[in-house]
């Protein structure tokens, strides 16, 4: 008779190394950070090889580069490119400064990381993201290196000021017609002759279409070798630099480290005759007028950039699936020989080579919207309401343990306090004991307090995404069926819409759920 013997499977993951990589990153170009950033690498590739139970996975590095925003560190993303990919367990880096400079970009990374079962080591902190509780140090740690940031960052923004006032700061990038040469605007002849045509061609009656379209024609390049566009033209018709002026802080970083247009937020400073003139004044102020009559003409106010750059509730929200450029409002016949508005992909009409997308009815997608809008309506109770009920618990569950931690760690801070003042009223303490251990109560209540509210703003964005869904559930039950488009309506519940084809759209709305539609 046979006889079989079954063998357990073995779990082979036991015997398997630790792939580990680490990211290092310097914030600037200098000799010294470059020579920093080369003993980091050399640092960490020698740390891990001398581990037996590691398997050394890479170096992964960003020079130059600034702290305060994760999107432009090429090293970092392909770093979470390839924890994506299975290819890394853990990541040595030297500090949380180095590794992000923003509380909620370091969380929302380190989160990202654990659920692809990669955990971060900071050596300075002595943080292993891989235990629970090391996450709320790791937000406290990373609010201080924000904190950080923010200070240096208003020490250069002192340092600009200053030069600014008295005239010395150099313009790193100069406009097109210029270059920068040991400091100075220097004008280039070829280019300062196209400035002076771009200006000719407008005083003449031409369109900043009309310009760009001829400047292309004949294959001028633009300062950067691309394609010229009504924005290009209209930004060098714009510019007082070509008058030999400049106006220092047209645009400034806000607290969030982003760049935006000085609307009166910030002072500004005008520096007459900074530079050689390509214009005269007079011609830049006939030009100046003749666009602000064309903007007048067609119901737009320069004053207002919102307007002007979303003058349609679709403008800047319609992003085409294929080559993910925005969609431009323009005119068009229709096979019956009547005008009707349509929106083609910008990279379609820059390059019909490059993207191939086909220009999309402006009817077709408000029908689209309306058909979206009436299925939640109806699918309200299915849909929408147990969203909320899963996103409410998910919200709940993440840190109401925590929150009981502290609050409890907080009672008995505040009892201890309480006995010890008791104790000192009725002499069983001296003084000084007093004071060291009252302070050192006060400390740690300091610290508990500082935990609470940052518990409180941690998934911020989750919370704001709950109230959103809340607010549209409620809106959805008092609505009667959707029959008429309203560009209010698509405008407080849509983030944006994704245009695969002339029938199919992807509708993002604002609390993140995202829903296809197609048309016949």
């Amino acid at each position: 008779m046979k006889n079989v013997t079954r063998i357990d499977q073995v779990d082979l993951s036991v015997f398997r190394k630790i792939r580990v990589a680490a990211y290092c990153r310097v914030s600037t170009n200098t000799e010294d950070q470059e020579l920093s950033l080369t003993t980091q690498k050399e640092h960490y590739e020698s740390y891990i090889k001398a581990n037996n139970e590691w398997e050394y996975a890479g170096i992964y590095y960003d020079e130059g580069i600034s702290g305060t925003k994760l999107k432009n560190r090429t090293g970092l993303k392909q770093l979470v490119e390839d924890c994506e990919k299975g290819l890394i367990d853990l990541i040595l880096t030297k500090s949380i400064s180095r590794f992000c400079r923003n509380t909620t970009d370091c969380l929302e990374l380190v989160r990202k990381l654990i659920d692809y079962d990669v955990y971060v080591m900071f050596e300075k902190e002595n943080i292993h993201t891989g235990s629970m509780e090391s996450e709320l140090m790791l937000a406290i740690l990373a609010s201080m290196a924000e904190e950080e940031s923010h200070s240096i960052s208003e020490n250069e923004k002192w340092s600009v000021k200053k030069r600014f006032m008295d005239g010395s700061f150099i313009i790193a990038y100069p406009p097109y017609g210029y270059a920068n040469v040991n400091g100075e605007m220097i004008v280039v002849p070829e280019e300062a002759k196209i400035v002076k045509e771009v200006f000719e061609m407008c005083l003449s009656g031409k369109s900043t279409h009309a310009i760009s379209k001829i400047l292309n024609e004949r294959c001028v390049p633009t300062k950067r070798g691309r394609r010229w566009t009504d924005a290009t033209v209209n930004s060098i018709l714009s510019n007082e630099k070509y008058t030999g002026d400049a106006l220092f802080q047209k645009t400034f970083t806000d607290d969030s480290f982003k760049r935006r247009r000085n609307h009166g937020e910030c002072e500004q400073y005008l520096c007459s005759e900074h530079h050689e003139a390509i214009v005269s004044k007079d011609i830049f102020e006939k030009a100046e007028a003749v666009i602000r009559q064309r903007a007048s003409e067609k119901g737009i106010s320069l004053d207002d950039t919102s307007k002007y750059m979303n003058r349609y509730a679709f403008s800047g929200k319609l992003i085409c699936g294929k080559c993910g450029k925005t969609f431009k409002r323009r005119s068009q016949r229709t096979t019956k020989n009547k005008n009707s508005i349509a929106w083609c992909c910008n990279g379609h009409i820059q390059d019909v080579k490059s993207c191939s997308m086909k220009s999309i009815w402006d009817d077709d997608i408000k029908r689209a919207f309306l058909i979206l809008m009436n299925k939640l309506r109806f699918g309200n109770d299915l849909v929408l309401k147990p969203l909320l009920i899963s996103l409410t618990a998910l919200n709940t569950r993440r840190n109401s343990t925590y929150l009981e931690e502290i609050e409890k760690a907080i009672a008995v801070n505040e009892e201890q306090r309480l006995n010890l003042n008791t104790m000192l009223n009725k002499g069983y303490l001296e003084k000084p004991i007093f004071v060291q251990t009252h302070n050192k109560l006060m400390t740690e209540f300091e610290s508990l307090k500082y935990k609470r509210e940052l518990i409180l703003k941690m998934d911020k964005s989750g919370y704001s995404i709950e109230r959103c869904l809340e607010e549209f559930i409620d809106f959805l039950s008092k609505s009667d069926v959707f029959t008429e488009y309203n560009d209010a309506l698509f405008e407080r519940w849509l983030e944006k819409v994704t245009i695969y084809s002339r029938t199919e759209y992807e509708f993002e709305l604002k609390f993140g759920l995202k829903l296809r539609e197609r048309i016949d």
